[in-house]
């Protein structure tokens, strides 16, 4: 019989129901902690045998073995690792929260690398309670002379421990599953979990089923191993064919040759890989290495664009790949994965803390041994310590995309579709990142090329110094009665915005008109037709006060018009004014005359542009139905009329005409729909009235 010990070393009895239900968010995690424990015991022989401690042997082969008994309801975990003698078991195990890991890195801590030391709190055993309703240890410590030991508890304060029959060297946990557990001893649930926590565990990880055939695989006899079992040996003849040749006559010939096999038990594989490409050097890796990893980790299998590989050692150790994914539409699922793993131990997905909130839209995977984990390594301590990660993990991101756009422009401008909104919500929620990566954001322009900011308003620069130029070798006007008069100056005129305008696009069918009219006048203008776009520009221009953003209808520029009287213009304005605001029924009418250098448009609408986005900004947020004006913005709006136009000048010469009411509207309506579609009711209006102007044409 059992020889009965003394209780548990706890301070109180309630321990087991905080660590069953609080401790861990997931059950399943058992699995994780089970196996890391069985990792740690490996990882802690090897460095004894590389101190010289201890010597492994000739043949020695680091593994964990997990089997499954779905008929027993139970699973055993055994590990070949460093086992315990009588005195550690009450130490590391009847002590709770006593961390043999931590003890081992005391007592080596100037000979032994800590890396691949998975524990650290001397918890993650007792999270077998979670699933199980009784668990046994069999261990045998590898120091001479050790005698193994059985140890035995329900789940509750006492414990049973007495010598056991452990042959090897190493430890064996067998879990007596709870009923409401029972799945976990299914084959293809453990190996889910197995796969969701340890697929990158730096130890061998076999999964077997209590009971399961043995698996036949044939080889060739120079292929056989020690450790292979050979059921048969297999020797097949040479095959022959009779065939014709040329003269009619027949021949005997060898289709395949004698051959000697070998049938062995099949050898078992590993379920997991304990070398990933992150912990690799990048120069050792290949794009097809990244690629394979990239379908495998997140099943997706469309190719990545890009990816980083994050390689650091001080004053942190950190090692990852981040991936930028590909975006077939906008209606993609933009939402990626960054799995957060420490020493090759799967901790979680994309923990906030550690990963910026808009690198979140990536796939990738973080090894981070230095992360303050708490007890249940499912959560993050020391703010200050992961906020330096965090940072440092953006800066990567950033001077990857910068140097892209410096060496490798051609892919850059050819990945930019894919990436912008990344960058451009990471530049809205990280302003440190978007200083590193403000003078490499690309902006598509109307003639489909790429340019950054800087570029853009240099083009523009020199293009305004042109026309200055020009405008100076043209003869100086003034006044004959009074040459040396001063020029006027309009004290009620505000002051002039000495921003630089970066005029950009929405939508290009929509703004052809005006797309076109600049294309004319050898003028520029970038696309920006995402849903983030309104709030990046916002943003860019809070932060960089030499420029605006103004899109093309937002005003009628120099370049687009040519020299004229203000007060013929003005005189015309009024004239025009009256006629459409009697037309139009609409007092409130903003109307303005210019001398358009393209003659083919008859009007335009130029929206201000403060206004406009205000509304945009309110429909992005669903607040479309409420009237702009009413939280301080309206839909301010002016009529461009073209003095150079036919159909105004006759608007102009037949102001009571018969045709005139009709014209007016007919002109507005056109110049409306050029610059956005109509509502249902003025678009029936609208269809009735051009069937008019057409019958007009047909008298």
């Amino acid at each position: 019989m059992a020889e009965k010990h003394g209780s548990l070393s706890i301070s109180s009895e309630n321990i087991f129901p905080v660590i069953k239900k609080w401790l861990y968010s997931d059950q399943d995690i058992f699995y994780r902690e089970m196996i890391s424990n069985g990792s740690d015991a490996i990882t802690k022989l090897k460095k004894l045998d590389m101190m010289g401690e201890y010597s492994l042997p000739d043949d020695y082969k680091p593994k964990i073995e997990v089997l499954v008994s779905p008929e027993k309801k139970t699973i055993e975990i055994t590990d070949n690792g460093l086992g315990m003698t009588a005195d550690e078991v009450e130490e590391y195990i009847n002590q709770i929260a006593f961390s043999g890991a931590t003890d081992f890195l005391s007592k080596y801590k100037d000979k032994a690398n800590e890396d691949q030391i998975i524990g650290h709190f001397g918890l993650g055993f007792y999270s077998a309670f979670m699933v199980a309703d009784e668990v046994h240890i069999d261990t045998l410590s590898y120091k001479d002379g050790a005698t193994a030991v059985h140890w035995e508890c329900d789940g509750g304060t006492e414990f049973s421990m007495n010598d056991g029959t452990k042959a090897g060297v190493g430890t064996t946990i067998t879990l007596f599953l709870n009923e409401d557990c029972v799945a976990y001893a299914n084959e293809y649930r453990a190996r889910e979990v197995l796969e969701k926590y340890c697929s990158f565990m730096p130890i061998p990880i076999f999964l077997k089923k209590d009971g399961a055939p043995e698996e036949y695989e044939e080889i060739n006899p120079e292929d056989k191993l020690d450790t292979d079992k050979v059921v048969e040996e297999i020797h097949r003849e040479a095959k022959t064919e009779e065939k014709e040749k040329e003269d009619g006559t027949k021949e005997t010939v060898e289709v395949s040759p004698a051959e000697d096999k070998l049938k062995i038990v099949k050898r078992p594989v590993a379920l997991n890989d304990t070398n990933p490409l992150w912990a690799k050097t990048p120069k050792d890796c290949t794009d097809d290495e990244y690629k394979a990893f990239y379908r495998k980790v997140f099943n997706d299998y469309k190719e990545p664009l890009f990816w980083i590989h994050l390689n650091m050692d001080y004053p942190f150790n950190l090692k990852g790949i981040l991936y930028f994914p590909k975006i077939n539409t906008e209606y993609d699922s933009i939402e990626g994965t960054i799995k957060l793993y420490n020493n090759q131990v799967f901790i979680a997905d994309n923990i906030k803390e550690v990963i910026p909130e808009f690198l979140m839209l990536l796939k990738g995977v973080i090894d981070c041994p230095d992360l303050p984990l708490n007890v249940s390594r499912s959560a993050l301590q020391n703010d200050g310590f992961v906020k330096k990660i965090s940072d440092y993990i953006t800066k990567k991101v950033a001077d990857k995309l910068s140097g892209m756009c410096k060496t490798e422009k051609e892919d850059y401008e050819k990945y930019w579709d894919d990436i912008s909104p990344f960058i451009k919500y990471g530049c809205l929620k990280d302003e440190k990142f978007c200083d590193r990566i403000n003078d490499y954001i690309l902006f598509k322009d109307i003639n489909d090329k790429y340019t950054t900011l800087p570029e853009l308003l240099v083009k523009e620069e020199e293009k305004k110094a042109e026309e200055k130029d020009a405008e100076e070798g043209a003869p100086e006007v003034v006044d004959a009665e009074n040459p040396d008069a001063p020029e006027d100056v309009d004290l009620d005129k505000e002051p002039e915005d000495k921003r630089k305008s970066v005029y950009y696009v929405t939508d290009r069918q929509q703004q052809g008109q005006y797309i076109q009219m600049f294309k004319d006048q050898g003028m520029n203008a970038v696309i920006l037709d995402h849903n983030i776009d309104t709030s990046f520009i916002s943003q860019l221009e809070r932060r960089n006060e030499n420029y605006k953003f103004l899109r093309i209808d937002a005003d009628v520029t120099d370049s687009l018009t040519e020299e004229a009287d203000e007060e013929e213009l003005k005189g015309l304005g009024e004239k025009l004014s009256g006629t459409f605001k009697k037309a139009l029924s609409n007092d409130s009418l903003k109307l303005e005359v210019k001398k358009l250098k393209d003659a083919t448009v008859a009007a335009m609408i130029v929206k201000d542009e403060s206004s406009r986005r205000f509304v945009d900004m309110m429909k992005m947020y669903n607040m479309g139905g409420m009237d702009p004006s009413m939280l301080g913005g309206g839909g301010d709006e002016t009529l461009v009329l073209n003095a150079n136009h036919e159909l105004v000048k006759y608007i102009l010469d037949n102001g009571e005409g018969e045709h005139t009411d009709l014209f007016a509207k007919q002109l507005y309506d056109l110049a409306e729909i050029a610059n956005a579609p109509l509502a249902p009711a003025r678009m029936m209006d609208f269809i009735k009235r051009s069937n008019e102007v057409m019958m007009l044409l047909a008298k």
